[in-house]
């Protein structure tokens, strides 16, 4: 990562702490598929904010030839609405009151010189699963983090996560004391099914492998 969006990144509004964006971004960049295939190599976001974690996985993707699709509506999950703890008034729209991050999402990845390789949808998750049919070779789960939220976007996205490739998910806390429930349960629940190991630890990221197609 060039010294410029590494410094982007630590400037960019959200909640990636740096070594944890950079084990996002050593990881999107030895993305590779096998010599037979001819595609090109997919990674996956999951709610991007104001595009802090895309600047990590989208200069990853870029170094190593994939593609990045972002997938966020923008509006702000549960924990970012009026009155909760991570509510931030500078990213409202003034015409309609409502959260609207995208036009700080846009500015970021262009700053960052990564629109080549990233294509931002706008959306919620689970609906655009609905009509989604390529594999996919690293996801990154860090949308919602409420029980509906994460599962949905879990059992939604999971699936198309070719063998070999990767599931990242964000703010696993073993401890409930230091943060939510649903990604440590879906992240135990990809290690319970046996169709994933782990693959790298770093603070409340999680990275795991896929080793097995899904079990009917």
């Amino acid at each position: 990562m060039l010294p410029a969006q590494a410094q982007l990144a630590r400037e960019t509004r959200g909640f990636m702490p740096e070594n944890e964006g950079m084990a996002l971004y050593n990881a999107a960049s030895t993305i590779s598929l096998t010599t037979t295939e001819k595609r090109q190599p997919i990674i996956l976001e999951i709610g991007a904010w104001c595009g802090k974690s895309t600047v990590y996985l989208g200069t990853g993707a870029k170094q190593c030839g994939a593609l990045l699709i972002s997938l966020d509506h923008h509006r702000g999950s549960e924990e970012q609405q009026p009155g909760w703890e991570h509510f931030d008034d500078t990213v409202i729209d003034a015409d309609t009151g409502r959260i609207d991050t995208l036009p700080f999402w846009r500015r970021t990845v262009e700053s960052a010189d990564i629109e080549d390789c990233v294509i931002g949808i706008v959306g919620n998750s689970t609906t655009v699963a609905q009509i989604w049919n390529t594999p996919i070779d690293m996801c990154f789960i860090d949308g919602g983090h409420s029980e509906t939220a994460a599962w949905g976007d879990f059992n939604a996205w999971s699936p198309f996560v070719r063998i070999g490739g990767l599931l990242a998910i964000h703010d696993v806390f073993p401890d409930p004391r230091d943060g939510g429930r649903p990604p440590f349960e879906i992240y135990q629940a990809a290690l319970d099914s046996g169709n994933w190991v782990d693959h790298l630890c770093e603070g409340s990221l999680r990275i795991l492998k896929r080793i097995s197609a899904v079990l009917d």
